[in-house]
């Protein structure tokens, strides 16, 4: 078989997949996820718009359905599902996210606690004015370049001719491959003002401009904290900002004092709300503050209202500060001002953002008034046509009946060439001899109407052209003159910002850092219960003592309960060998009969492998020794103060060998902890002295107590004083301990039959 190799490739594979995902990670940077500088939007965002203004949805016309604009938009430019382009124009209808709102939504659009929009089919939409007059308007007179769209059967505009630095005005966030863009919005007259200071003083330095631009202005308002450090995030492009919402005090009922929040980070919009509101609940559970009675969300169209209700004697401005410092009440906006620049993404300062889109301006004018001067001089020279045309006008008519056809017409009018055109008089032909329009002229002059002869028709015509004369001086004078240029692009500013500017909404300071100051939790003894389900809970010792005799009469209820500090810890040992340790504060405070709260809620606990051998006071285990017997008869004495761990939740409280696990622990009492007795399931005993025991450390896997047959394991254990005469129940018969002889540890024991 015969192989022509010139059509085989030879490529190395990783050198394939390298290009194949630098061409896949480019195609997300440019054409999904980061905005252009020029205008300030991405791909999508550039395709609804366009698309809604070809559709014809100007904010002076009915809404449409936005299933439709979705359907048109992805038909003909933005191919990537029908989801991505419906969550893009949702954004652009909420003011709560964009500080100026491009497109206005008709119906449900979400709202700023997080809901979200109904479905396309239901909501309707059309173009903010804004939009028309600073981002569509100038499409029409060759300002930007159109490319093919994805099938090429349409053409779509490469940029909008956005008259605004929109990347600034409504923020941007986006994540890429690699890069994410995170910008956040500003106010409009704030923008224009710094960017026609620009266009004045070219060499004006990011501080200077900053004169103009203080900072960020959320929709949601908010005080943003750390102004100081807002230079040096514009001049580099990143950074953080610390933005605070806003709290006043008012007074509420009996006398009770109000925390009203009026307005949140930018950050806390959608679920944060909620988040916020679990997070102040969460304060209150775990005792962080005992201040707050209530809260409620009573935010409405009219704004933000969020109300935490304090006890008459609380102090707001310690509160305050808890909720700045513990939840999203004040929270960091991470900024970088990444956008797509001359090709390629790029992290830009504030000073370059403008400076981009000044040269933008500047390409978008240039080329306008290119396009409307080369208009003017055509519709001027018509109109000189036009004009001569008239004071000729019994020449040209008996011209016209004179000819065979349009094109000998033509001739004439254009070169004189009175071939083939019979004239009244040699007079008029000679003077036809002399016509001499253009081709444009001549066109306009044979489809002139009579009704152009009137004598009021051509003075409209006269004093067209006159403003014909003006508009071209005009053009040619922006286009010659820098200064005339920069003057036109700051009128073109002015006006935007003059009708669609708003005040600024956001607060900018240098707050002080805020810190929250616990109140000292006053030390007092409960008692820690819980039931066989691992409900657990505190008491208070009056309450345990009034009910002592039920508590401990009832122990599927009160399985364990022991005294500790309210301040204190709780070690709970179970029998894979792991400690969990947790604090009594985290515990509720309840009635007797009250249920209390899950361990697992409060612990790594998993009650699916998991089963409690040992519950005490940890300060009580820290001052003690715990003797350990593991199902297997492995034992050892441990140091309690091993278990002293302060940061801790969960520690191994012990080793263990292959399937062994824990069977007890106990903690060792030396007066009457003489003798240890060890029953197992296959009815063997064994007793012998405590002092076989030894002591090891808690990472030790210990010695073994008993010889187990295989398959047998401890199924009871007995601690006993020299002199003790305990008497057990065994096989429904009692039997005294004292029956099992006195031997070694590690024994087989022996065997007792009923």
């Amino acid at each position: 078989m015969n192989t022509d190799s010139r059509n085989i490739i030879d490529s190395e594979y990783s050198d394939i997949m390298q290009k194949s995902y630098i061409d896949y990670a480019m195609s997300v940077i440019i054409s999904r996820a980061i905005p252009d500088v020029r205008d300030g939007l991405k791909p999508v965002q550039r395709r609804t718009l366009y698309d809604m203004g070809e559709l014809g949805l100007r904010s002076d016309r009915p809404y449409r359905k936005c299933a439709r604009i979705v359907g048109d938009t992805m038909g003909k430019y933005h191919p990537h599902g029908d989801s991505s382009i419906y969550d893009a124009l949702v954004v652009m209808a909420q003011d709560f996210k964009k500080g100026q709102k491009l497109v206005d939504g008709h119906g449900n659009f979400g709202s700023i606690e997080g809901d979200g929009a109904a479905a396309m089919r239901y909501t309707e939409a059309r173009l903010e004015a804004v939009t028309e007059e600073a981002f569509l308007k100038d499409l029409d007179k060759d300002t930007v370049d159109f490319l093919p769209n994805f099938d090429e059967t349409e053409k779509e505009p490469e940029v909008l001719p956005v008259k605004i630095p929109n990347f600034l005005v409504n923020g941007s966030e986006g994540i890429a491959v690699g890069m994410t863009t995170s910008t956040p919005p500003h106010n409009l007259k704030e923008v224009v003002e710094a960017e026609k200071a620009l266009i004045k003083d070219p060499d004006m330095t990011c501080e200077q401009l900053m004169q103009y631009i203080p900072g960020p202005d959320f929709p949601t308002g908010g005080i943003i904290t750390n102004a100081s450090e807002l230079p040096a995030i514009y001049d580099s492009g990143s950074g953080k900002i610390r933005v605070r919402g806003k709290v006043r005090e008012e007074k509420g009922k009996n006398g009770h004092k109000l925390l009203v929040i009026t307005e949140i980070p930018y950050t806390m919009i959608g679920a944060g709300i909620g988040k916020f509101m679990s997070d102040v609940i969460d304060l209150v559970e775990s005792k962080k503050t005992t201040d707050i009675i209530d809260i409620s969300n009573q935010s409405s169209k009219e704004g933000i209202r969020i109300v935490i209700e304090c006890k008459r004697d609380a102090d707001t401005e310690n509160l305050k500060n808890l909720l700045y410092t513990k939840t999203k009440l004040e929270d960091t906006f991470g900024v970088n001002m990444l956008a797509v620049h001359d090709g390629r993404p790029e992290t830009m300062s504030l000073k370059s953002v403008l400076a981009a889109h000044i040269a933008f301006l500047y390409s978008l004018n240039t080329r306008k008034y290119t396009n409307m001067l080369e208009k003017e001089e055509g519709r001027k020279e018509i109109q000189e046509g036009l004009i001569k045309a008239c004071d000729l006008i019994d020449l040209i008519v008996e011209m016209l009946r004179g000819s065979k056809d349009r094109a000998t017409a033509m001739r004439c009018l254009t070169t004189g060439d009175t071939t083939g055109i019979k004239f009244k008089s040699k007079i008029s032909e000679k003077e036809a001899a002399n016509f001499n329009f253009t081709e444009k002229q001549a066109g306009a002059i044979l489809d002139m109407r009579l009704a152009k002869l009137i004598g009021l028709e051509l003075d409209a015509l006269l004093k067209e052209h006159d403003a014909t004369l003006k508009a071209i001086a005009e053009y040619r004078d922006i286009l010659d003159k820098p200064a005339s240029m920069k003057k036109r692009i700051t009128k073109d500013l002015d006006e935007i910002a003059s009708h669609y500017g708003t005040d600024r909404r956001s607060e900018i300071t240098d707050a002080v850092t805020v810190s929250f100051t616990e109140k000292p939790i006053e030390e007092m003894d409960v008692y820690f219960v819980m039931d066989r389900f691992g409900y657990a809970r505190t008491i208070d010792c009056a309450t345990y003592d009034r009910n002592k005799e039920t508590i401990e009469g009832d122990e599927a209820s009160f399985r364990y309960a022991f005294l500790t500090k309210n301040t204190g810890r709780i070690g709970i040992f179970t029998n894979t060998g792991i400690l969990h340790i947790i604090r009594v504060l985290d515990l509720p405070m309840t009635k007797l009969r009250d249920k209390g709260i899950p361990i697992d809620n409060l612990s790594k606990f998993d009650s699916a492998r998991e089963t409690f051998v040992f519950l005490d006071d940890l300060d009580a285990i820290v001052k003690s020794k715990l003797l350990f017997i593991t199902k297997k008869a492995m034992m050892k004495l441990v140091d309690g103060a091993e278990y002293d761990v302060m940061t801790k939740r969960t520690v191994a409280a012990t080793s263990l060998s292959g399937d062994d696990e824990l069977f007890t622990i106990r903690k060792y009492d030396e007066e009457t902890d003489r003798q240890v007795l060890l029953q197992t399931e296959g009815g063997f005993f064994i007793r012998f002295s405590m002092s076989e025991i030894p002591e090891k450390k808690k990472g030790a896997v210990g010695v073994r107590g008993m010889k187990l047959t295989p398959g047998d394991a401890v199924e009871a254990v007995y601690f006993m004083n020299f002199a003790d005469e305990r008497v057990i129940e065994y096989k429904g018969r009692e039997m005294p301990l004292t029956h099992v002889k006195l031997s070694k540890r590690d024994g087989k024991g022996t065997k007792v039959r009923v």
